[in-house]
């Protein structure tokens, strides 16, 4: 039942307008055969309208042949797409759910693939003609306005374009701001019915998803405009996004866990480009709280995809940042997110509307989070090439940066070896050795690339710290990637002669990629290589700054390891040795060894110094101007 400030407006637009009150039957009759139908999105969905349609047709066989049902999402049963119905009705959709999975791959429905920021204007030019639009609204308004609510998307466009739009008028749906609005002079027929909307529930994020949305929330940076989708993984991005401050949202989907982000005060649209003070979304997917949060906020809009989904719109945001997934990628940075090999999956949506605009964007960043594997854990979701018949959603130039649950690859500018390199970095490990063994085949990567399977090779992610030097400088410490050879190339060649000389004791200038690889391919067990990294204000991988690298190799006799450090010539002095020793020592003793050994020129005086400031028990040998070294640990160190 309505409640009784709704039944009064309804009473009241009964005698204003008699003739859009009328019986269902005579309703459905002006439906005809062939007609193109759109029902509204998701849980917008007008759920009592498609079933008194589906039961006219029931009870009028002849009534209905031919007519294409389309939409962009459906979440409800959609009985139109039975076989028994299939002389009645044809489904189209923009972009496949669980309900039309299955009709659309035995070729009993459709699938358009377009950019959903597209649509309207097909609606609007006639390419893809509206005959009936079947909405759902809220009460009206004493104007006489009512809110197409959770779902305006292309839902707008198709009221201004149907010929007959029929709406049903529930009073339980929320009245949302922005392109909502539809007066009762552009609806052909209203149809009360009350009934809860439909909820939306996503899947709890797992332990896989939590570990992804933590390398998310480490690029998304305060004051960034974010757009997410839906699912596990974007709900494990945001909840990691609790510690933010003063985000923006200009999205397509606003679900629970945005909703939860406003309601925290993360969420202020303070520092917006455009729209500031406003979160902007296009649909709601989301629990009864959700909707309730979205009543009559003046705080959220909810305009026209061709609007929020527009790339040249989402272009103009400052720092806006799409964080969005996908089901396979390529170690050259292609991806696909509607289809697996030749099978229908999903649909173009948002995705490269977003990805795209924000590349455009001044100081825009795209984010692809997937978890690295799939059917638990039996294939990758990084695969040497995509499978056959798989449509590229999204090409080698969309995409920042890919995150799994195994880190963060940076691809930005990147070749092809140094992408492939850095994708088989964040593979699942039971994976890499093959995708290294077809990089090579294809030639993507270095014929002779070394490589380190299961263990031994993987990397230690556990042992990344941050510290501060004794001049306030802050440095992330972590183990050396096998995507690290481009890194230390560059850091090699910026030393001075003279630094050179000092570390390998040698005049070779040259790093080839041969000696690179045994600073980057190593086993963790038996030796160590600790880069010391700048934290700045840049994500991570962005733009690394190297500031100096130190390594050990253990003695297996002795259960000591060979040590040597080395530190970029504009740092040295500013106590980033003193901290890559102490780290290295730590680790060390971790490992149970007794002490360090190193061989020193008598004339590098600040290494000398740094390791007798360390409080090891030093026993010390010259020979031809080289100062050999025995450090035994002591119960503690010098931190």
């Amino acid at each position: 039942m309505a409640d009784e400030r709704t039944q009064k407006s309804l009473e009241l637009l009964r005698e204003q307008y008699p003739e859009k009150f009328a019986p269902e039957e005579k309703i459905f009759a002006r439906i005809h055969r062939g007609d193109r139908i759109f029902i509204s999105t998701g849980c917008g969905e007008p759920q009592y309208l498609v079933q008194a349609l589906i039961d006219y047709v029931r009870d009028h066989p002849k009534a209905i042949f031919g007519a294409e049902v389309f939409h962009v999402w459906t979440l409800g049963v959609a009985p139109y797409t039975d076989r028994k119905f299939q002389r009645n009705f044809r489904h189209n959709s923009f972009f496949i759910s669980n309900s039309s999975r299955e009709a659309v791959n035995e070729g009993l429905a459709d699938y358009s693939p377009v950019f959903l920021s597209q649509i309207p204007d097909l609606l609007q030019r006639g390419q893809v003609p509206v005959d009936v639009a079947l909405i759902q609204v809220s009460r009206p308004d004493e104007h006489g306005y009512m809110s197409l609510g959770v779902s305006v998307d292309i839902t707008k466009a198709a009221v201004d374009n149907a010929s007959l739009v029929i709406a049903q008028v529930n009073s339980h749906f929320p009245r949302v701001h922005g392109d909502t609005f539809v007066h009762m002079r552009d609806v052909d027929f209203l149809l009360p019915h009350d009934e809860p909307i439909l909820e939306y529930k996503d899947d709890a994020p797992d332990e896989i998803a939590e570990r992804i949305g933590g390398y998310v929330a480490r690029i998304v940076q305060d004051g960034d405009t974010i757009q997410v989708g839906y699912g596990s993984i974007p709900n494990a991005v945001i909840r990691n996004l609790r510690d933010k401050k003063r985000l923006g949202i200009h999205t397509e989907l606003i679900g629970d866990g945005l909703v939860e982000l406003m309601k925290r005060g993360v969420v202020d649209n303070s520092r917006k480009s455009i729209d500031r003070g406003k979160a902007v979304g296009t649909f709601c997917m989301g629990r009864r709280e959700t909707y309730e949060f979205l009543d009559d906020n003046p705080a959220v809009e909810f305009r026209q995809i061709s609007y929020t989904n527009n790339p040249l719109t989402i272009a103009r945001i400052e720092n806006m940042t799409a964080i969005n997934s996908s089901l396979q990628i390529d170690l050259t940075g292609q991806a696909t997110a509607d289809s697996i090999g030749e099978t229908f999956f999903s649909g173009i949506g948002g995705h490269a509307d977003f990805m795209r605009g924000a590349v455009l964007a001044p100081g825009g960043k795209t984010i692809l989070a997937l978890p690295s594997t799939a059917r638990d854990g039996e294939v990758s979701r990084i695969v040497p090439y995509l499978e056959k018949g798989a449509g590229v959603t999204l090409d080698r130039g969309d995409t920042h940066y890919v995150v799994t649950e195994y880190g963060i690859a940076y691809l930005h500018g990147k070749n092809i070896r140094e992408r492939a390199m850095a994708l088989v970095a964040i593979a699942h490990p039971k994976f890499r050795s093959d995708l290294i063994a077809e990089a090579k085949r294809r030639k993507l990567i270095y014929t002779d690339q070394a490589f380190i399977p299961g263990k031994r090779g993987e990397y230690p992610e556990d042992l990344e710290v941050v510290r501060t030097t004794r001049s306030g400088l802050s440095m992330q410490l972590r183990p050396v990637k096998i995507s690290d050879e481009p890194l230390l190339k560059e850091f090699f060649y910026s030393l001075s002669d003279q630094s050179i000389y000092k570390r390998f004791i040698s005049q070779r200038l040259d790093m080839p990629h041969e000696r690179l690889q045994e600073f980057v391919i190593i086993d963790y067990t038996k030796e160590m290589v600790i880069l010391a990294v700048e934290a700045g204000e840049a994500p991570d991988e962005e733009r690394e700054k190297l500031l100096g690298v130190g390594q050990y190799g253990i003695d297996e006799h002795t259960h000591t390891a060979e040590v040597a450090l080395v530190v970029r010539d504009d740092y040295q002095g500013h106590g980033v040795g003193t901290e890559i020793l102490s780290y290295l020592t730590q680790l060390a003793q971790k490992q149970g060894l007794l002490g360090f050994s190193a061989e020193v020129l008598i004339e590098n005086r600040p290494m000398l110094s740094l390791f007798e400031k360390m409080g090891f028990d030093i026993q010390r040998r010259t020979a031809e101007g080289v100062v050999e070294l025995r450090m035994r640990f002591r119960g503690h160190h010098a931190g």
